[in-house]
């Protein structure tokens, strides 16, 4: 499991955002424990108020643990990873609530812990708790046989689809993923050998070279966006400038949206925001399928709440009757009946959470089931409709600014490649370019 950590405060901002509907199918509040409260707005509020005694700003501690994508993980394993969590970087024994939430037929959990200890009043230190966190990952990648992400191999390289949250806000203005942006920007350092043609792949994507005012050089897009070559290209500011040289030869971030308005006329962009509600549209009835979905399983899962809530109270109300009061109740006490009814109580109200939770388990499992083929359908429109997107605003673009267009058949044969296109197969070989000069489409 990819599990990432962060101090923080905003306890009523962060039990908002984890409590969240809107952005995620279900929420559960699975676990809260040494706090009075309940509920988790309460508990943070909680760990707020008792961090006053100190000069404790973040006073929170919150992770995310984040299953592989076509993992079966149950609840015990998202407990138990959020549990062993707690114990590498120093915090087993403080407050604590865990959070699951399930989005797009996946599910992952949220843990936050109080970092005041109660007994000294200070903030508990957590000295390496990143690399606390990412041994501990690699640990249970490893112990549940999942393929290793390329940052936890021996010798690897960093995750090539890492992005800030900055990068993610930039890329969701233009309705396109961070992470493919990125890799507009890796696929044309790695398939260039020189600042020409490094420039000439960009350009062939709609990003323009210029000089930036706090780094040397940056790119323009279309929109007006501006990214920072070395972190986008994932190479060095010196590798950047023995390829492109001075940057002294670039026109200025100005100058350069200058020139591609004056290249971009107003209609165009109109157009391009048309077409993305034309294809807004045609998502629509997998969309309303979707919320239709969502509603009847949380109406299963209500429903399936309550009888257990009734059934719950009807079995405490049964085992509470055979502890007997008065005279009869001392006798019991005497002879040791009191205890062994105690005994009893206890482990059938055990087994009844046992059941209760592997009920919710099943239910789980069985929406999730019923979710994967709607899913499955969602990914594949949304596919071929950014490559739809795609190749309407690339030929667009050539042709505003003076690039030659592409020939009707290899536009049409990429925008069928990726509207079919479904996960690689890693056990084939994988397909060299025939040449330097060839088109990198978005997708690859």
């Amino acid at each position: 499991m990819i599990l990432k950590g962060s101090q923080r405060g905003g306890a009523a901002q962060l039990a908002a955002h984890l409590m969240n509907t809107i952005d995620n199918d279900h929420v559960v509040l699975e676990d809260v424990r040494g706090f009075a409260a309940s509920d988790l707005a309460g508990a943070l509020d909680e760990a707020h108020a008792v961090s006053k005694g100190t000069r404790c700003k973040q006073f929170l501690f919150s992770l995310s643990i984040n299953p592989p994508k076509d993992a079966e993980v149950d609840i015990e394993a998202l407990r138990d990873a959020a549990e062993r969590a707690g114990k590498a970087i120093g915090l087993e024994n403080q407050p604590f609530a865990l959070v699951v939430h399930e989005k797009e037929g996946r599910r992952h959990a949220h843990a936050v812990w109080s970092r005041i200890d109660a007994d000294q009043m200070k903030a508990i230190n957590l000295p390496f708790f990143k690399d606390r966190l990412n041994g501990l990952s690699k640990e249970l990648y490893l112990e549940n046989g999942w393929e290793l992400p390329n940052g936890h191999r021996e010798n690897g390289w960093a995750n090539p689809l890492n992005f800030t949250l900055a990068e993610w806000q930039q890329g969701k203005r233009l309705d396109l993923d961070p992470r493919e942006i990125k890799q507009i920007f890796r696929d044309a350092w790695t398939h260039s050998d020189s600042g020409a043609g490094f420039r000439a792949a960009l350009e062939e994507r709609g990003y323009f070279l210029a000089k930036g005012d706090r780094r040397a050089f940056v790119a323009v897009d279309l929109h007006g966006e501006i990214y920072a070559v070395s972190r986008m290209a994932g190479v060095t500011a010196k590798a950047v400038a023995e390829r492109l040289g001075s940057p002294e030869q670039f026109k200025s971030v100005d100058d350069t949206r200058l020139e591609l308005r004056q290249k971009v006329a107003r209609h165009v962009h109109q157009f391009l925001v048309d077409a993305r509600q034309e294809l807004r549209e045609r998502q629509r009835p997998l969309l309303e399928e979707h919320r239709a979905m969502i509603a009847a399983q949380k109406v299963e899962r209500d429903k399936l709440a309550q009888l257990q809530e009734e059934r719950r109270n009807r079995e405490n109300s049964e085992r509470q009757k055979r502890i007997r009061t008065g005279i009869r109740g001392l006798l019991d006490f005497v002879i040791g009946r009191a205890a062994n009814i105690r005994r009893i109580n206890e482990r059938e109200a055990l087994e009844g959470v046992l059941r209760d939770r592997d009920q919710r388990e099943g239910v789980y499992r069985a929406q999730r089931d019923e979710r994967r083929a709607l899913q499955e359908r969602i990914d594949d429109m949304r596919r071929g409709q950014r490559a739809t997107l795609m190749n309407m605003a690339r030929t667009i673009g050539r042709s505003l600014l003076g690039l030659p267009p592409l020939s009707q058949d290899r536009v049409r044969d990429q925008a069928q490649d990726r509207a079919t296109e479904k996960a690689p197969d890693k056990t084939a070989p994988t397909e060299k370019p025939r040449s330097r000069g060839r088109d990198f489409d978005f997708e690859r």
